[in-house]
């Protein structure tokens, strides 16, 4: 004897489970700022001498980084939630997949929308990716190269 139950939902025949409670929380611990790869970013930045400004919401997309003399904007992406190519972080959850995929599709489209309207500004667009800041020399390495240019324009 089949029981429906009520706390499954059905879509299309088939039937998943909501996300639970415990999933829930833990998500909604997920900050949008100050997280750790922003801060070991910005920690660069600092030791390299250069100061900067933070979510600057008047920037299309608010930048996690802005640079103003050196018109540089910087995102600090998860490579998770911003879908890193190629990247092991980048995982699909195995559950609720449409909604995942519906969801990081949304993200990438925003991303994309904010640093071609950045850069139609004027701004250069750098974007850091949560795997890169394992590896503090060569983030170092990367961002005086790209900023060592910003700073020979006139």
């Amino acid at each position: 004897m089949s029981r429906v139950r009520p706390d499954i939902q059905t879509t299309a025949g088939s039937s998943e489970l909501p996300p639970s409670r415990e999933r829930s929380a833990r998500m909604a611990k997920i900050r949008q700022k100050h997280t750790g790869p922003e801060i070991k970013v910005r920690s660069l930045l600092h030791r390299m001498g250069l100061r900067f400004r933070l979510h600057r919401r008047e920037l299309p997309g608010s930048p996690d980084i802005v640079l103003p003399r050196l018109s540089t904007a910087i995102f600090v992406h998860g490579c998770f939630w911003h879908r890193h190519p190629g990247c092991r972080l980048a995982s699909t959850p195995k559950t609720r997949t449409q909604f995942w995929d519906d969801k990081f599709a949304a993200n990438v489209a925003r991303d994309r929308t904010a640093i071609r309207a950045l850069k139609a500004l004027g701004w250069r667009v750098l974007v850091v990716w949560e795997c890169e800041t394992r590896n503090l020399s060569a983030l170092s390495n990367r961002l005086n190269i790209v900023l060592r240019d910003s700073t020979l324009r006139p």
